[in-house]
């Protein structure tokens, strides 16, 4: 894949949240369709391909709108969403300058061995590097793309901090999040560490074991999920 610069917005403006959905897009009642709908700074990137997806186009098009995004980005990708995420950071390498800030990466798939739907198995191998920027990684209890201890142990490798959802299936339309209080207050954590003009405390992706603490949210789950916790030695 072809590098192209990535230059950085000005310091001082606010994140623009890119949603990255996953296979098939997000539709009606997802919390991503939600989140653009009710709140002022999410854009969501049009992949494309969403049936059949392309991991190459896939990357192109999260590339394409992070570089004509007019200010700070933080992602907030799902599912096969995230693999996209993990590979433009694997192939782009993007640095200081960068204007990727941060990512939320919501239920991963299996995509090397055992995958719940063969067509996210284009996206293999998982990229296995530590991600360059701060990044919280939630998973479910009984997700079927992906066990628990799996997305635990995919967190430590992309030196991010993990979020245990509770059980609520893969984090999409059917587990009837809505808003998803809990994915908000995550992802607030994102945007409070990027405003810090040092980012000071923000997760270090060189060390996988130097997570900070994160306060638990403010507002309850759902009652079909269980309490959320972060795990940060994942």
């Amino acid at each position: 894949m072809a590098h192209s610069p990535v230059h950085s917005a000005p310091s001082t403006a606010a994140p623009l949240v890119l949603v990255v959905p996953g296979l098939n897009n997000s539709g009606p009642g997802h919390w991503q369709t939600i989140w653009e709908e009710t709140r002022g700074d999410c854009q969501r990137v049009d992949l494309g391909m969403w049936e059949r997806p392309h991991r190459n186009t896939w990357i192109n098009q999260l590339n394409l709108a992070i570089r004509q995004a007019d200010r700070p980005v933080i992602l907030a990708a799902h599912s096969l969403g995230c693999l996209a995420v993990a590979w433009w950071a694997a192939l782009e390498r993007p640095g200081a300058d960068s204007p990727v800030l941060g990512a939320l990466l919501v239920a991963p798939p299996e995509v090397d061995h055992r995958a719940h739907d063969s067509r996210v198995c284009t996206f293999a191998p998982t990229p296995s590097a530590p991600l360059p920027f701060p990044a919280i990684l939630v998973g479910s209890h009984n997700d079927p793309y992906m066990g628990f201890r799996a997305a635990r142990r995919l967190a430590r490798a992309w030196g991010c901090g993990f979020a245990d959802a509770g059980r609520v299936g893969h984090i999409n339309a059917d587990s009837g999040l809505g808003e998803w209080h809990f994915g908000q207050f995550l992802l607030e954590q994102l945007v409070k560490r990027a405003a810090r003009p040092d980012r000071a405390g923000a997760f270090l992706p060189s060390d996988r074991h130097a997570q900070p603490p994160v306060a638990q949210p403010p507002v309850a789950p759902p009652p079909v999920a269980q309490p959320p916790a972060m795990d940060l030695d994942a």
